[in-house]
């Protein structure tokens, strides 16, 4: 996968990597990224000599037919792990097992500490949960990524990707040593993620915000909601004033008409 993906990905974008000498050679690291764009699970891997396991929803590796199979051996490939969410605690602790066992292995995972895509660029607050708890349970570094203009490359609703370099900047590791041990404590886990993610927002210059992207992304789709029915009710007022007028016009004329007669 990294020949017949990595290969052209950079060969056709040519992103650019600040960092690289931070991610060791060997040995158990979790690397902790914004996430701009479904892509970013392709250019950081692609130029990294290492293997990255990231997690991905076990619906990608068991869909039937051909189609089905095509994708699970995709995102086998480019090393996606799968994850069952239908546990009575869902993909939390899926997410955490799997992040414990691939350090175990003594291999890198990657993980993105704000659950789900920015809906704006900008970067939100992360979960508190997969992140520090497999960093403390395990000792293993973290590092600190920022994935640049991934999301410009083909914004949603675009079919063709747009040929430009994004940009990777790795950290310094991180080492929460000093907590090891506590990983049950949530307000140690808060400390953990909140460290991490002001590394990650110093690397990639965005705003941040203090809320999860998950409510930001309820919060946009409730105002596209609004703004729309409020177009709808004002096109069905416009409307209903045109019948209106059109009636009071109609009336007027034939009250000329019967004044004339």
């Amino acid at each position: 996968m990294k020949v017949s993906i990595g290969g052209p990905l950079k060969l056709v974008f040519r992103p650019w990597v600040e960092g690289l000498e931070n991610v060791p050679a060997e040995g158990p690291a979790i690397l902790a990224s914004n996430h701009l764009s479904f892509s970013d699970s392709f250019f950081l891997p692609a130029v990294l000599d290492r293997k990255v396991t990231f997690i991905a929803k076990a619906e990608y590796f068991t869909t039937p037919g051909v189609k089905g199979r095509l994708t699970a051996a995709f995102f086998k490939g480019v090393g996606q792990l799968p994850v069952d969410r239908s546990g009575g605690r869902g993909a939390g602790e899926a997410a955490i097992k799997s992040g414990i066992e691939v350090i175990e292995q003594g291999e890198l995972f990657g993980i993105y500490p704000e659950g789900t895509r920015s809906p704006d660029g900008r970067l939100y607050r992360g979960k508190p949960g997969g992140l520090a708890r497999v960093a403390l349970a395990t000792g293993a570094p973290v590092i600190p990524v920022a994935m640049i203009d991934t999301e410009k490359i083909q914004p949603p609703g675009k079919v063709l990707p747009k040929l430009m370099r994004p940009g990777i900047r790795i950290g310094k590791p991180l080492d929460f040593g000093r907590y090891q041990g506590m990983e049950h404590d949530r307000f140690v886990l808060r400390a953990v993620t909140d460290e991490v993610m002001y590394e990650i927002m110093k690397l990639s210059g965005q705003e941040y915000v203090d809320v999860y992207a998950t409510a930001a992304k309820r919060q946009i789709a409730d105002a596209a909601k609004a703004e729309k029915e409020a177009a709808k009710a004002a096109k069905a007022a416009l409307a209903q004033a045109e019948k209106e007028q059109a009636q009071k016009e109609q009336a007027q004329k034939e009250k000329d008409q019967a004044d004339q007669g």
